[in-house]
C-alpha cells in the first residue's frame, strides 16, 4: 500500500499504466459497480445548478437559457470526451491531478489539483446553502435561521462519506435515480399538459408565452452570454466520473459506455425541461430563491405536489454535497502522494477512505455556514462565481492533458486505445477557447462575477506563495530529486 503520509514509490508518480494501482489507486476498494457508476454519470450532470440555479437564470435571461444549456452542454460533453480519453489511457482515482502531473508537469498538477478543491470547496457552500432554502419552503421551518439547516446537512453528508465506497455509491444511486425519476414525471407531465392544451396558473401553453413575453432574447443577448458561468457551474460535475474510475470494477468497460451517454440526457433533462418551462408558464413567473418546478407544480395546483418536489430537489441538493466530498477527498490524496500538499492529507481510515482529505474539507464548508449566519441572502451568488473559475480551471486542465497525451500517441510514445474526442485536436483547442470566454463573461456580471475575476490575480499569487513554500519542504519536489523522477519516467515509458 502507499504510505498513508505521503512517501511516495516511483510507479506511483509517473503513471505506470500496466499497474492499476498507480497514482494513488493502493489502498483503495474496487467497490463501484456498472449501475452505480451509470447514476453516478447521470447525477452528476444534474444538481442544484437546475433545480435551484435555473429560477434565478430564467428570470435574468428568459427563454435563452435553453440555448446557453444547450451550448455549454456540447463543451461539456467534450469535456468528458477528453477526460474519459485520459481514463481508458490509465484509470486512477487521482484523476485529473495525475494526468495533468503525467503529461504537463508537477506544477500543473498542483495548479489543477487546488483549483480544483477551491471548486468543490465553494460548490459544497453553494449545497449546503441550498439545503436551507428548500428548508424554509415549509412555512414550519420559517423561522429556523438559515445557517442551522446548514448545519445539519454538513453534519449528514459527512458521516456518509467516512464510510466505505461501496456505501457511498450505493447512497448515490439512490440520490441520483430519485433526481431522475422526478424530471422524467416532470417531462411526461409538462408534455402531456403541452400536448392537450390544458392552461396552467390562467395561461394558455405554447410558442407564444415567449413571442408574447419579450421572445427569445428578453433582456438581449449579453444577459444570456453573461450567465453562461452559471450554467457552466450546473454542469460542474460531470467530472466525477473520472474520479470514481479508480474505484471502478472494470472500468475500461464501464466508462466509455457511461461518457457517450451524457449529451442526450444534458439535451433531455436540461434543454427540455427549460423549454418545457418556459412553453407552461412565463418565464417571468420562476424567480431566484425557488425551485422553477415547485413554481410550476404548486401553479398546477396539485395538492401536495410542491412539497414533494421540494423534497426531490432537496435529495439533489445532499447528492451534490456528497458528491463533492467525495471528490475533494481523493484529489487531496493524490495531491499529498504528489508532494503537492501536507503529507496528512494522504490518510486513510480504517474504511479505506481519505478521511483527512475529507475531514479538511468539511473544516472550508464550515465557513459556508458562518456565511449563511453573517450574508444569507447573498452566499448563493457569491461562492457560484468563485466555483466557476475552479471549474474552468479543472476542464481547462484535462483538456490540456489531453492534447498533451493525444501528441504523445501520434508521435508513437504511448499506444492508442482508440476512444477518441471527436473532433480533436480542433475540438480541443475550440474548449480551450470557449473557457477562456467564460471567464472573460463572467467579468462583465457585476458586482459578484466583476469582484470574482478581479480576484485572479490574488489567487494566481496565493498558488505561486504554496508551490514556492511545497518546493521548499517537500523531498518529492525538491530540485534535487527531478533528474531521479525523470529517469523514473523513462524507464516506464520503455516499459511501455
Amino acid at each position: 500500500m502507499a504510505n498513508p503520509l505521503g512517501a511516495l514509490r516511483p510507479e506511483e508518480r509517473s503513471g505506470d499504466v500496466g499497474n492499476p494501482d498507480a497514482d494513488g489507486n493502493d489502498g483503495y476498494h474496487k467497490g463501484l459497480g456498472n449501475r452505480q457508476v451509470q447514476m453516478i454519470a447521470i447525477g452528476g450532470a444534474i444538481g442544484t445548478g437546475l433545480f435551484l440555479g435555473a429560477g434565478s437564470r430564467l428570470q435574468h435571461a428568459g427563454p435563452s437559457l435553453a440555448v446557453v444549456y444547450l451550448v455549454c452542454g456540447a463543451f461539456s460533453f467534450l469535456i468528458l470526451r477528453a477526460l474519459g480519453e485520459l481514463v481508458m489511457y490509465r484509470p486512477t482515482c487521482g484523476s485529473f491531478v495525475s494526468y495533468a502531473q503525467e503529461f504537463l508537469g508537477e506544477r500543473a498538477s498542483f495548479v489543477a489539483g487546488w483549483m480544483s478543491f477551491l471548486n468543490w470547496a465553494m460548490t459544497g457552500i453553494v449545497d449546503i446553502t441550498a439545503v436551507a432554502l428548500y428548508m424554509h419552503y415549509w412555512g414550519t421551518f420559517a423561522d429556523v435561521p438559515q445557517w442551522v439547516f446548514a448545519m445539519g446537512a454538513l453534519v449528514v453528508v459527512t458521516s456518509m462519506n467516512m464510510i466505505g465506497v461501496k456505501y457511498f455509491g450505493e447512497m448515490e444511486f439512490w440520490f441520483s435515480l430519485i433526481k431522475v425519476v422526478a424530471l422524467s414525471l416532470f417531462l411526461v407531465a409538462g408534455a402531456i399538459i403541452l400536448g392537450v392544451r390544458v392552461p396552467v396558473g390562467g395561461h394558455a401553453t405554447g410558442f407564444h408565452l415567449i413571442s408574447e413575453n419579450g421572445g427569445l432574447f428578453p433582456h438581449g443577448i449579453l444577459p444570456a452570454l453573461v450567465l453562461t458561468q452559471g450554467v457552466v457551474f450546473a454542469y460542474s460535475a460531470i467530472e466525477l466520473i473520472g474520479t470514481a474510475a479508480g474505484e471502478c470494477e472494470n472500468p475500461r468497460e464501464i466508462l466509455p459506455r457511461a461518457v457517450n451517454s451524457v449529451m442526450w440526457r444534458i439535451a433531455l433533462f436540461y434543454v427540455g425541461s427549460v423549454v418545457l418551462l418556459v412553453l407552461l408558464l412565463p418565464w417571468t413567473a420562476y424567480r431566484a430563491g425557488t425551485s422553477p418546478f415547485v413554481t410550476f407544480f404548486q401553479t398546477l395546483g396539485v395538492p401536495g405536489i410542491g412539497t414533494v418536489m421540494n423534497i426531490v430537489v432537496l435529495t439533489a441538493a445532499l447528492s451534490s454535497l456528497n458528491s463533492g466530498l467525495y471528490a475533494t477527498g481523493r484529489i487531496l490524496r493524490a495531491l499529498a502522494l504528489g508532494g503537492s500538499a501536507p503529507r496528512y492529507l494522504g490518510g486513510m481510515n480504517r474504511f479505506s477512505v481519505p478521511a483527512a482529505g475529507i475531514l479538511t474539507t468539511v473544516a472550508i464548508y464550515l465557513v459556508g455556514v458562518l456565511l449563511n449566519y453573517v450574508v444569507p441572502s447573498r452566499v448563493f451568488e457569491i461562492v457560484l462565481n468563485v466555483s466557476a473559475l475552479g471549474i474552468v480551471s479543472t476542464w481547462s486542465f484535462i483538456v490540456a492533458s489531453q492534447i498533451a497525451f493525444r501528441r504523445k500517441v501520434d508521435r508513437g510514445e504511448i499506444k492508442d486505445h482508440g476512444f477518441r474526442m471527436p473532433g480533436a485536436p480542433f475540438t480541443s483547442w475550440a474548449t480551450l477557447l470557449f473557457l477562456v470566454s467564460v471567464v472573460v463573461l463572467m467579468g462583465f456580471d457585476y458586482p459578484e462575477g466583476t469582484y470574482t475575476v478581479a480576484a485572479i490575480p490574488l489567487i494566481a499569487a496565493l498558488l505561486a506563495l504554496g508551490w514556492w513554500s511545497l518546493r521548499r519542504t517537500s523531498p518529492i519536489l525538491m530540485p534535487q530529486t527531478a533528474p531521479s523522477i525523470l529517469l523514473t519516467r523513462r524507464v516506464l515509458e520503455d516499459r511501455k
